[in-house]
């Protein structure tokens, strides 16, 4: 089977069927593996999954203490900027398009741990980047790890369920799965420590990095609004933590094949472009799947792409040295030729068609 078939581990119910085709699991089996994943105590290995749950879980009562005690609308619209705006556009910039694609580079390491904690982090580098590679390759297949045709629920528990590295790859297969995280500057366990803990990260690091960057975001938020502001954007990253895990399934048409002519350009999948996570981080995922290594998604006039924006200042300022941009090649390829096909295409012909 192929690297990207095996490099997930796999839930107890599998990707496939004995036909090896997919086959959508009850949501009593996927609460099961959800279960299952929560518990270090069973397996020592589910330490990462269990350990990124809770923290998602920390942002609950702080929810609550904002609107029990400092609810403000000028605070819980700050909130839901910084919520929506920039964490959702720092996940595209480094998670999505640094992280998984490469589509730029950082000048040197400095801007790179800079870039990585401008944000309070909530998902853990190797979760995401190892599984989003089996997405774009098996987008909508048995193997995609947040297929859309499992409903919402198994999109929603996907980092869980999903997208933990597998448990017993060989020294070789752990060394390819290092360099598809280690840019992203997590310092990699060595093969034994893998075996031992099951994934690429070392538990001590991954919760010394959290609490840093819990720490200092909590502090200056803190030095600039007091308890109030840090609590109301604390409580309010919340939101952005649980709904992030829904994206897929919105992205990818809700399971059902939603994509317009002239909009959504990629047919090898049904992932379309959505005016609300276009806007607000620059996720144009249809243009996405169709130049994944491009630093810029939004190839069209009215796609504000913030993410690129974000890329592009950083190039100018040094920050970044190199980035790849796709749209020249996309207007070309796609845009043009359809625009002068529909153009082409008077009443007499539509009536031949």
């Amino acid at each position: 089977m192929c690297f990207l078939q095996t490099v997930l581990d796999r839930p107890h119910y599998g990707f496939t069927n004995s036909e090896g085709s997919f086959t959508r699991p009850p949501q009593s089996a996927l609460w099961r593996e959800f279960s299952y994943r929560m518990n270090p105590l069973r397996d020592r290995r589910n330490w990462l999954t269990a350990f990124g749950w809770f923290m998602t879980f920390c942002f609950v009562p702080v929810f609550f203490l904002f609107f029990l005690k400092f609810f403000s609308w000028k605070l819980f619209g700050i909130g839901l900027v910084y919520s929506m705006v920039l964490m959702g556009t720092h996940g595209t910039v480094y998670l999505h398009r640094y992280g998984t694609h490469r589509a730029f580079k950082f000048s040197n390491r400095f801007w790179l741990q800079i870039a990585r904690n401008l944000v309070i982090k909530v998902i853990p580098e190797e979760i995401y980047v190892v599984s989003h590679h089996v997405h774009h390759k098996y987008s909508e297949q048995a193997w995609d790890p947040y297929n859309v045709n499992g409903g919402w629920l198994y999109c929603f528990l996907s980092d869980a369920n999903h997208q933990s590295i597998a448990r017993n790859l060989s020294e070789n297969d752990y060394a390819r799965v290092v360099r598809m995280v280690e840019h992203t500057g997590v310092k990699p366990n060595t093969y034994a420590q893998y075996l031992r803990w099951g994934s690429v990260a070392h538990p001590a690091r991954t919760v010394a990095h959290y609490l840093l960057n819990w720490a200092s975001n909590f502090a200056f938020f803190y030095w600039m609004g007091g308890m109030p502001l840090a609590v109301a954007i604390f409580g309010i990253a919340g939101v952005w933590a649980f709904g992030v895990r829904t994206f897929n399934y919105d992205g990818h048409g809700r399971g059902k094949d939603r994509r317009q002519d002239g909009i959504d350009f990629n047919r090898k999948d049904q992932s379309v472009n959505q005016i609300w996570p276009g806007y607000v981080a620059g996720e144009w995922h249809n243009n996405h799947h169709l130049y994944a290594s491009s630093a810029r998604s939004g190839f069209l006039p009215y796609q504000f792409d913030g993410a690129f924006e974000i890329i592009r200042l950083w190039s100018k300022l040094g920050i970044v040295s190199t980035y790849r941009d796709d749209r020249a090649e996309f207007l070309s390829k796609y845009y043009r030729p359809y625009t002068e096909g529909t153009a082409a295409l008077t009443p007499d012909h539509a009536l031949e068609g």
